[in-house]
Order: structure tokens, then C-alpha cells, then sequence
């Protein structure tokens, strides 16, 4: 029987319609990337909610692009939820335009993505805190997209912020490549002791080796974050379509199902549905509408 599946991790994009500098030294991703596309390619088995999160558009288009993004649902009704972008660094003067972002249909979350920042601790500065603090009236959650050696700095973040839902993009983004996974494992132990953290198993091809992973490669680090958050706190995420950059779609989909063949049926269940729509709020009245 069919468990049915939330992507938790989708990203749209037309650069003819907004601005995305981080495209221009990547060929095999600069052109638009819409539903139809996503409908083409078999990720996952049995979607029926998405949830797109921010693209990295000209941070002067963050407004534009959930509004865009939101009339996408007129030809994806499966797109559910968006996980916006917002200047949290501003800490409360961020506050009008989450305001302004609470008004636009589907919006459930926000991430400002940190994993380019040089300084390790920028989500510690005094008016990020503050900033993340501001999504609590407003019942956002955050997406905390960094590498691995941001973890200590982000499970500091999530203890100080302990209203605040957050869920860790592609697993904290473990050195799969060079197979070093220390300190990353004590890291991502640390952080799942935090009941208000949850995390996604996404995006690991582009932190494996892109011409020559392996299905064996992403084995480790399912196991782990499946250990040490448990099956109630993880969840699925495709990075599509950034996933192109290493693979195949069906290769891809083959080698997550061979990490997560020991799972039982419930277990399946909430990894695959109940733990998204528990997090992003997919089942709440008003929520997707």
C-alpha cells in the first residue's frame, strides 16, 4: 500500500523572471526549473505535498519570489508549503517583512542560508538571535542550511531558541566525499538531543563525489542522523533540482530506498509524511490554501 510522500525539499526557479547570481558558474542548472519539470522526473514515490524552500534569488527579489512561488500552485496543487527567504541578521527591523510574508498564501517557514558565511558563529550574533526570535509569534519554523563545522554554533542557536521549530537541511552537509564523518556524528548527536530540532536527509549527493558516488557512500550518514534523531524527528527531501548536479534522478531515488529498506512500515510513514506535516504544519486549517 502506497504511504503517499511530502518533498520536503524542492526548489523552483525561472531566471528570466528573478535574479539568481549563485547560477551564472553553473551551465547545467541556469534555466528555469517549474512543476512541469519536477512532474517529469519520478523522485519519490507517491508525492502529494511539496514544499519548496528559497533559491538563493538577489536578496532585493526574497518578497517577489514567494509571491511567485505561491502562483505556481495554480498548476502544482501539490505545492503546499514555502520556506521563504528573510534577512534575519537584521534582527527585529526583519519584522515588517515577515509580517509581509505572513500575508503571502502557503508560506510556513523561513531560511536565510548561512552555509556560505566565513564566520562559523554568524548565527550567534546578538541581531541573528533576535531575528530568529521573531518568527515565534508568527509560528514559522526555520531551515538551517550550513556545513558541518557551523554545527556547534547551530546547536548553541537552537538551545537559546528553544520556541523556534528548526530542521537541519541536507543533514549538515557531512564530508560524505572524503568519508570523514567525525566530528559531524558527535555534532549531529548533540543536536538531536534538542527536542525542538528536527532533520532532513537531502541534498548528500552534492557533498559526495559527484562522478563517482556510490549507494554504500550515503549508507552512513542515513544511518546516523536515523539513530540519533529517531524515526519521529527525520524526514525526506529531494534538493531538486540541484540533485542533477551528481545524478540521475531514478539513481538517486534506488540509493535511498537501499538506506532505508530496514525501516518498518510506521516507521516509513512518518519519514516519509507525518513528520513534514507535522513540522511545516501541512494538516492545519488555512495551512496550503
Amino acid at each position: 500500500m502506497s504511504l503517499g510522500t511530502v518533498d520536503t525539499h524542492v526548489h523552483f526557479w525561472n531566471p528570466g523572471v528573478l535574479r539568481y547570481p549563485w547560477l551564472t558558474g553553473l551551465p547545467q542548472l541556469h534555466r528555469a526549473f517549474l512543476p512541469t519539470d519536477y512532474a517529469a522526473e519520478a523522485l519519490l514515490p507517491d508525492v502529494t505535498k511539496l514544499v519548496f524552500v528559497e533559491c538563493g534569488c538577489d536578496p532585493a527579489d526574497s518578497l517577489e519570489e514567494a509571491r511567485w512561488v505561491a502562483s505556481l500552485a495554480a498548476v502544482e496543487p501539490r505545492l503546499r508549503a514555502i520556506v521563504a527567504r528573510a534577512p534575519l541578521e537584521h534582527g527585529t527591523a526583519v519584522r515588517a517583512q515577515l509580517g509581509a510574508l505572513k500575508a503571502i498564501s502557503r508560506v510556513v517557514g523561513i531560511r536565510r542560508n548561512l552555509e556560505s558565511e566565513t564566520d562559523t558563529e554568524f548565527c550567534l550574533r546578538p541581531d541573528f538571535i533576535a531575528g530568529v526570535r521573531e518568527l515565534i509569534p508568527l509560528d514559522f519554523s526555520f531551515d538551517l542550511c550550513v556545513r558541518h563545522p557551523q554545527l556547534p554554533a547551530v546547536i548553541e542557536l537552537v538551545q537559546r531558541c528553544p520556541e523556534v521549530r528548526f530542521v537541519l537541511d541536507h543533514c549538515g552537509k557531512p564530508a560524505i566525499a572524503s568519508r570523514q564523518l567525525d566530528p559531524w556524528r558527535l555534532h549531529i548527536r548533540k543536536l538531536a538531543a534538542l527536542p525542538n530540532a528536527y532533520c532532513k536527509i537531502s541534498g548528500l549527493l552534492t557533498e559526495a563525489d559527484l562522478t563517482a558516488w556510490q549507494s554504500p557512500d550515503l549508507r552512513p550518514v542515513v544511518e546516523h542522523v536515523l539513530e540519533s534523531f529517531g524515526p519521529e524527528r527525520v524526514m525526506l527531501g529531494t534538493d531538486w533540482p540541484v540533485l542533477r548536479l551528481a545524478s540521475h534522478h531514478q539513481r538517486w531515488s534506488e540509493a535511498l530506498e537501499s538506506c532505508l529498506t530496514h525501516l518498518s512500515p510506521d516507521a516509513r510513514r512518518k519519514l516519509n509524511q507525518l513528520n513534514a506535516e507535522t513540522f511545516y504544519r501541512l494538516s492545519e486549517p488555512g495551512v496550503g490554501l
